[in-house]
């Protein structure tokens, strides 16, 4: 077993940030340490224990340059969209997300994680039972690489062109995407907690 940060399970939660800026491009992942990651992602809960959940590792530099460019794509079409002014803080998160386009295909592992619905089309209605059983698992997978020293950052934009790159990838027409996690060794591992609104601005005890 890698020798994890020491870490409580507090300090985990909190301090596993969107890491964008702070990815090491040059330094290799091992891929026994993704898949470390990922038993300890397969922990987590999945709809009557089904375990439909899918995860595509993508080292190839040709393909990881596929997932980029759609991913570019889309985030291009996102920020055009954006205010032209926005606060300090908004600021911030704008210039390591133009970051990130620019540099995803350097990142040495993209990770998507996806979920087979036995069916081409997602079904109608309320899809909480659905995504509920593979987005905790791609958080304790986030989790469970801060704990071992790597960065990575919870995006979804590439789903714009979710067909494309599934057909780059050889995924099944049935296996629906829902979350893209760029993956490498995060420059420093002292990252803080966010800055959060009030609690008891959206927490209801009771009633609304």
């Amino acid at each position: 077993m890698t020798e994890l940060l020491p870490l409580n399970p507090d300090e985990l939660l909190t301090t596993t940030r969107a890491v964008r800026k702070r990815l090491d491009l040059e330094r290799p992942v091992p891929i026994e340490l993704v898949k470390e990651a990922l038993g300890v992602a397969l922990q987590a809960p999945s709809g009557g224990n089904r375990q439909k959940w899918h995860w595509i590792v993508i080292t190839d530099p040709e393909r990881r340059r596929i997932v980029a460019e759609h991913y570019a794509a889309s985030y291009r079409a996102y920020a055009s969209q954006q205010p032209s002014a926005p606060s300090a803080e908004r600021a911030k998160i704008i210039s390591s997300s133009d970051y990130l386009a620019d540099i995803l295909a350097q990142v040495p592992v993209l990770i998507i994680g996806a979920i087979d619905t036995g069916e081409t089309e997602l079904p109608t209605g309320n899809q909480a039972g659905l995504w509920g059983s593979v987005l905790p698992a791609a958080w304790n997978l986030a989790l469970a690489l801060r704990a071992r020293g790597l960065g990575s950052a919870w995006t979804t934009l590439h789903l714009r062109y979710e067909r494309e790159v599934a057909e780059a990838l050889g995924i099944p027409s049935t296996v629906h995407q829902g979350v893209l996690l760029p993956v490498a060794y995060s420059m420093g591992v002292d990252f803080r907690p966010a800055p959060r609104g009030p609690l008891d601005d959206v927490v209801h005890i009771n009633t609304w």
